[in-house]
């Protein structure tokens, strides 16, 4: 069987980081792109170890940069032929709002533009695998909000006093509405794509913010939250399974097809979220 070639972002913690251990011990190519060079170059070194896989690569990148997208997004293009998994996975909570050095609100630009961005700089190395997923990681979070497309960057939103919560919970929404649009282009293809729900899971997620904020999620975590080895099992599930060829537009918690939030299957809505986002990356270089 020939060796299937995966790129994780968000790859150096967490789920992200479980599932790039779990699929390189299957002998897979992986390549995993975060931020932090120093730390990916160490994860990678340990994971070609402990998975006795020397095909483990890392990618620097700060995806809330769409340049940063777009470079790796070539990257992989001149390095492999064919992809056969690409996992959404990076994202984070940004409790004050900021820009990028781009100018777009960041947790809009970081957990929705890149999976956008970067699914389709990959559609063609996905389209030369012989059967590809594309596997987006969402959240429950996305329950109870909607788009605004006249504050599609959040700009009004964080002027309340849970501006930073309610926009993560709409880029996770948006998270689910780019993938049911994207399933819908590709429809006749041999590439699937899908979304989910790993479960509130123990990480460093919304560490960085400190303060209160930061302290109540921590607590929660200590009390409420699962390990990252079983928040990953549904993303690794839809990586590897085949009980899940073919399947597409979908999204998932604990392994299976569950209902979103009817705001998440407005087919009109996710057109005009496409369009919003296609205007917002076009220019980019």
């Amino acid at each position: 069987m020939s060796r299937k070639v995966c790129l994780i972002t968000g790859a150096t913690d967490g789920i992200g980081l479980i599932t790039a251990r779990e699929l390189g011990k299957l002998g897979w190519t992986l390549a995993l792109v975060s931020r932090n060079a120093q730390k990916g170059e160490r994860v990678a070194r340990e994971l070609r170890q402990q998975c006795r896989n020397e095909e483990i690569y890392f990618k620097q990148a700060d995806l809330s940069l769409q340049r940063d997208v777009r470079r790796v997004a070539r990257d992989v293009a001149e390095t492999y032929e064919s992809l056969d998994i690409l996992i959404n996975n990076a994202g984070a909570i940004f409790w004050k709002e900021q820009k990028t050095a781009e100018g777009i609100e960041k947790t809009f630009a970081l957990n929705h533009l890149n999976y956008f961005l970067l699914s389709n700089l990959l559609l063609d190395r996905l389209r030369s695998a012989p059967s590809a997923r594309i596997i987006n990681v969402a959240s429950m979070a996305h329950r109870g909000v909607k788009i605004d497309l006249q504050d599609i960057e959040n700009n009004k939103i964080y002027k309340k006093i849970r501006g930073g919560w309610i926009a993560y919970q709409r880029s996770k929404l948006a998270n689910i509405m780019f993938s049911n649009a994207l399933a819908r282009r590709l429809e006749g293809e041999s590439i699937t794509c899908n979304s989910l729900h790993p479960g509130f899971v123990k990480t460093r997620f919304a560490k960085d913010n400190g303060g209160l904020f930061a302290a109540l999620v921590s607590v929660g975590m200590t009390f409420g939250a699962i390990s990252a080895e079983k928040g990953a099992r549904t993303q690794i599930h839809l990586a590897t399974s085949p009980e899940v060829e073919g399947i597409s537009g979908k999204y998932f918690d604990l392994c299976k097809p569950k209902n979103p939030d009817a705001p998440a299957l407005d087919e009109q809505a996710q057109e005009l979220l496409w369009d919003v986002s296609e205007s917002l990356t076009r220019n980019s270089q």
